[in-house]
């Protein structure tokens, strides 16, 4: 048992090759920073001012051939929100299996000043995750849950503990 386990667990392992080809001289190709990172940092080859309250669209200089089954997911960096609030405008963004254009990221300042992006910053990582198809049907009804149809706060603000 414990050997199917094991074989089981390297298949889920197995690496996928992402493809990336440079458009721009001074783009940096994405890289995972530690062994267990989940994403890949995406790197600015832009120099521009982002004032207070707006976005731009960053250029990373690169194009990517996802591996087949997945997607990219654009996402913020947890420092930039954290010391500058530096966000990614529709995170995560997603950049469909098929596309072949620049990767562009969108940022926003939600910071009270502006903010200086340059060439050769880390502007945003690039986590690539599996892609699950499904078949739609239209129906008449659906089946009931004991959450049934409440959101956007149904459950309140504080922990039941």
């Amino acid at each position: 048992m414990i050997f199917k386990e094991k074989i089981s667990k390297s298949k889920e392992n197995i690496m996928k090759l992402l493809k990336i080809l440079k458009l721009h001289e001074s783009a940096i190709i994405p890289k995972y920073e530690h062994p267990n990172d989940a994403g890949l940092d995406l790197v600015s080859i832009d120099e521009l001012e982002l004032p207070s309250g707006e976005s731009r669209l960053i250029h990373t200089g690169i194009s990517i051939e996802l591996p087949q089954g997945t997607e990219a997911q654009i996402r913020p960096r947890s420092g930039l929100a954290l010391k500058y609030q530096i966000t990614v405008l529709n995170t995560p963004g997603t950049v469909d299996e098929g596309y072949r254009g620049e990767i562009g990221v969108i940022l926003i300042n939600h910071g009270k000043s502006s903010f200086q992006v340059t060439k050769g910053m880390k502007i945003a990582q690039m986590v690539i995750t599996p892609v699950v198809r499904v078949d739609v049907e239209e129906v008449n009804s659906l089946s009931l849950t004991s959450r049934g149809n409440g959101g956007f706060g149904s459950t309140g603000i504080t922990a039941n503990v």
